[in-house]
């Protein structure tokens, strides 16, 4: 789960995706809003992006107070990148 918040840990619109199979040629991830409907564009857009790159069911929560949904989004995009990269670093790989 990937919370994105100002400032503290807040629970905000939370949104769950799910990827499409890896043998389908169909677009990306499918997801929904689970609660709210402040950040409804962000918080699904982040689910669907996070779970098409990790290929797992996601959750994101989003949070935001003072600033636009259109000024956070560049921000938490590369929040995320930069915690599945990190993440993907960890992940142990297969030997054959």
């Amino acid at each position: 789960m990937i919370m994105l918040s100002e400032k503290e840990d807040k629970l905000g619109t939370l949104a769950v995706a799910i990827p499409k199979p890896r043998d389908s040629s169909m677009g990306s991830a499918s997801s929904s809003v689970l609660l709210g409907d402040k950040n409804v564009i962000s918080a699904r857009m982040f689910a669907e992006y996070t779970a098409t790159k990790k290929g797992k069911t996601a959750l994101v929560s989003v949070y935001l107070q003072n600033i636009s949904e259109s000024q956070a989004q560049e921000i938490f995009m590369y929040l995320i990148d930069k915690v599945l990269k990190t993440d993907s670093q960890k992940e142990p790989t297969a030997i054959y």
